[in-house]
């Protein structure tokens, strides 16, 4: 659902200097190292900007539209790419994909289905989905409160909603230390009183985003 699909690609014996022109034409930081094989890429590889400025000296920028001719200029991808790839299926939830960044302490995943690549996922494709979810509408009223570890967050909030009329736009809940969360948003004639029952249920409401 987030991926990109299509995707710029070069062999292992692309030169660093066409892989920086590529990143620079296209205006991404990494490219997918790929053998073609009966008409699908299979990954070995992944190369980033990064990678590209270590073998480069400091006085030199390899992105630049005409690049000094130097040696380094004729290595491979072969030579600088990093092979230690981490990959997901397409399948892969979402946030089972930002955990894996944030541990492996990485940008990007290449996304293989049978072993062959058919897509990236950048940090940025997890922000915009996340940003997605999170970002109000008008109308919205957003509210955060406290939950019990292993409620029904869900069978609570449906009953309170049909009864005060109003609609739920999105509901999440999430883990912050030691505290179980609710982040849920409403549509509708939310009030100070349907908030005052939300306070009466025993859930501590942390923060209420009204929009206008």
């Amino acid at each position: 659902m987030w991926m990109t699909r299509n995707l710029v690609v070069i062999s292992p014996y692309t030169l660093i200097v066409e892989a920086a022109a590529l990143m620079a034409q296209n205006h991404i930081r990494r490219l997918p190292v790929v053998e073609k094989r009966d008409g699908s890429h299979y990954p070995v590889g992944i190369i980033t900007a990064t990678d590209i400025l270590h073998v480069y000296p400091p006085e030199v920028n390899p992105f630049a539209v005409m690049p000094r001719d130097i040696s380094e200029a004729h290595m491979t991808a072969a030579q600088v790419m990093s092979r230690t790839l981490q990959t997901i299926e397409p399948e892969t939830p979402l946030e089972e994909a930002a955990r894996l960044m944030r541990n492996a302490k990485i940008s990007t995943l290449l996304v293989v289905q049978k072993a062959k690549l058919v897509g990236l996922i950048t940090e940025s494709d997890i922000f915009r989905a996340f940003v997605g979810i999170f970002e109000p509408t008008f109308g919205n009223v957003r509210i955060t409160f406290e939950i019990e570890s292993e409620e029904d967050t869900f069978g609570f909030i449906a009953p309170f909603a049909l009864r005060w009329g109003v609609r739920v736009v999105s509901l999440l809940s999430i883990s912050q230390g030691d505290r179980q969360l609710c982040v849920i948003r409403l549509a509708g004639d939310v009030g100070d009183e349907l908030l005052a029952e939300l306070w009466r249920s025993g859930h501590r409401v942390l923060n209420v985003l009204r929009l206008t």
